[in-house]
């Protein structure tokens, strides 16, 4: 279902009333997602590009509404509920793992780690300016400011917030540049993605249902098809819960570590293999077309096929650097997020070519998107332009920052975008670093210790693990605004107000958070994640462990390439070519190790329902679909409560 493009003269604004209840919204789930992610742990409910705290919010208005309808008092617009959804799925994603949870750890643990010895101390503290981080880098390791931060505040101590200001203006300057630049990227790609494609943006289609759910004609909150999809996974985490609090109740399997079971060789050589079952992701996937669903699963079994193959030559399979895929099919992604990030602007260069002709003197602006193309390309421009110079202060060479900056954002984030925009990724990952592509070219030692401890930074805070990628939001965010007549324009006033009411938010709680628990009893991805892994990897490169590649790199990289064109050549060529050129860009990453399962189960379930049913069998199946998504998303929105109320243990999540 596609949003139904609206002429600019009839689109609605926000009203007073959105605006005091998205503010609401934003403080509400900065909080939820703080405390039940970091603290609670087991319930992520922002870790996700379709947040299970937004779609929980959203169902509750929904309901809340449906109730006031009957008795005849005034409830919320589809426009205004729209809206409640934007500014609540941006300050999910923004406090958790699209921003906050990765920067904040980012500017102490590195001091920190230190003390555990290996070299850091000499390594890194030399190359990290004093504005960039809460610690002294003239002083030694475990200051209080990270001690105090890790081990929790000792009796009588304070949260040191002195500490903290300009570091956190320093980056939020630069989280506030990158935000703009994707605002800058959609206004230009909306478009040819919505419009000219007309891709389907499958994570907007449940807010669209439930955004539009009191509207006149609409069939309110869905029949008892949408209500039987709801009831299982409902049913499902409600039973899982209970185990988790009284043991003799039975628990319900939702994951199975194949590699358990597939002990002997030449099986043992798989990389990590599990059955995750999401309801959400099958839900989602369902939405999607056969061939993309199948490509999906297709090419992530062809990855464990190579494994098999390998073992059985005698051969050793390294992995990439910082992500647990092989380095071949590493590599071959690499090339393939090129390929497809090339093909996106040359899909879409009459588009951009327009665009770029309203930078002429005297020249009209054009269309009706968010921002002016005008605005949008000088924009884009500036906002690099900024990103890279503070990258250089930092600590990166000039080109060095370009480059690493330019694959961040014309390629990493383009591909992402496109996999939630036309494949409906509930989470997004690459399996690759910029620093991946540098080795195919040169030595990484060669750089020295300045540029390889801010390529840790920068590879900690922005290029590993994507899932809260706020571009994807922004055109989800015009997609449902087009549905909902909302105008594009007074969406930048929306995205602003939540991101920066977000940003303040999040990271006061977070700052606070860990001097009073200590960061060693939260969530230890967070604090001891990729904001240690990147610098790790730093360090054994500045050794010269990483000073060449195997020989099969750059020809993988290569062939990921080619294979990649020549796939899109044929699907441009013949509809009824099987394999999605978008799926074997993914199918190294932690992604499709989740979602394998889920796309097999969807693809089966489709594929069914197609052959043997009809139209009429696909739309209640599509609405059993859409109401297993907003029965997973409901789950884990309830049972962050008490786990936040009276700390209970709540049960795991697929995509945790």
């Amino acid at each position: 279902m596609m949003p139904t493009p609206t002429s600019a003269d009839n689109r609605l604004h926000v009203t007073r009333r959105a605006w005091a209840l998205g503010l609401a919204c934003v403080v509400v789930t900065c909080l939820t997602v703080s405390y039940s992610e970091l603290v609670v742990q087991r319930v992520h409910v922002g870790a996700m590009q379709l947040p299970p705290i937004a779609v929980g919010l959203l169902f509750g208005l929904a309901y809340a509404g449906a109730r006031m309808r009957r008795t005849g008092r005034p409830a919320l617009a589809p426009h205004e509920m729209a809206v409640l959804y934007i500014m609540a799925a941006l300050a999910a994603m923004f406090s958790s793992r699209g921003v906050v949870q990765r920067v904040i750890p980012l500017l102490v643990s590195t001091n920190f780690k230190a003390g555990e010895g290996g070299g850091w101390r000499e390594a890194f503290f030399a190359h990290v300016p004093r504005w960039a981080v809460a610690w002294d880098p003239a002083g030694p390791p475990r200051q209080q400011v990270s001690s105090g931060f890790y081990n929790g505040l000792k009796p009588g101590e304070t949260v040191p917030w002195g500490a903290w200001i300009v570091p956190l203006l320093m980056w939020g300057l630069f989280v506030g540049c990158v935000c703009f630049a994707f605002l800058c990227l959609a206004a230009l790609l909306r478009k040819p993605w919505a419009d000219h494609e007309r891709l389907s943006f499958p994570l907007a289609q449940l807010p669209i249902e439930l955004a539009q759910s009191g509207a006149p004609g609409s069939a309110g909150l869905g029949g008892a098809p949408l209500w039987a999809g709801f009831a299982v996974p409902a049913v499902v985490y409600t039973l899982k819960g209970l185990h988790r609090l009284i043991p003799d109740v039975p628990d319900v399997v939702t994951h199975l570590d194949l590699q358990t079971v597939l002990t002997g060789p030449p099986w043992d050589a798989l990389h990590f293999t599990h059955v995750f079952v999401s309801f959400a992701a099958m839900g989602f996937l369902f939405l999607l077309p056969t061939d993309l669903v199948f490509s999906l699963w297709f090419f992530f079994a062809l990855t464990r096929g190579l494994d098999v193959a390998a073992s059985l030559r005698g051969v050793k399979v390294d992995d990439m650097p910082m992500f647990g895929t092989p380095m071949a099919v590493g590599y071959q992604n690499m090339g393939a997020y090129v390929a497809i990030s090339g093909w996106v602007l040359w899909s879409a260069r009459d588009h951009l070519r327009r665009a770029f002709s309203s930078l002429r003197p005297g020249a009209r602006d054009q269309g009706s998107e968010a921002l002016s193309y005008r605005a949008a390309l000088l924009g884009l421009m500036g906002a690099t332009a900024v990103a890279v110079g503070w990258l250089a202060l930092l600590g990166l060479e000039v080109w060095l920052a370009a480059a690493a900056f330019g694959l961040f954002l014309f390629v990493v984030a383009v591909v992402m975008a496109r996999s939630t925009a036309e494949a409906g990724m509930l989470m997004t990952e690459t399996s690759f670093l910029p620093m991946d592509l540098f080795r195919l070219i040169g030595n990484p030692q060669s750089l020295g210790a300045a540029n390889l401890t801010a390529m840790a930074q920068f590879d900690a805070a922005w290029c590993r693990d994507q899932r809260g990628l706020v571009l994807c939001t922004f055109l989800d965010g015009m997609a449902l605004a087009d549905k909902v007549r909302l105008s594009r324009r007074s969406l930048v006033a929306v995205f602003a107000v939540a991101l920066g009411t977000a940003a303040v938010v999040s990271s006061v709680v977070q700052v606070w958070l860990p001097y009073h628990v200590g960061a060693l009893r939260m969530y230890d991805y967070a604090y001891l994640g990729p904001n240690v892994w990147t610098f790790d990897e730093a360090k054994r490169m500045l050794a010269g462990e990483r000073a060449t590649l195997p020989w099969h790199a750059l020809p993988n990289a290569l062939a990921g390439l080619a294979l990649t064109v020549a796939m899109m050549a044929a699907r441009a060529r013949a509809l009824a070519f099987p394999f999605h050129p978008l799926a074997y860009a993914l199918c190294g990453s932690w992604t499709m190790m989740v979602l394998w399962f889920p796309c097999l189960m969807a693809w089966l379930a489709k594929a069914i329902v197609l052959r043997w049913g009809g139209i009429r069998p696909y739309r209640v199946a599509r609405q059993v679909a859409l109401g297993m998504v907003l029965g997973e998303c409901s789950m884990a929105a309830l049972w962050s409560v008490p786990g936040m109320i009276w700390n209970l243990p709540a049960p795991a999540f697929p995509w945790a």
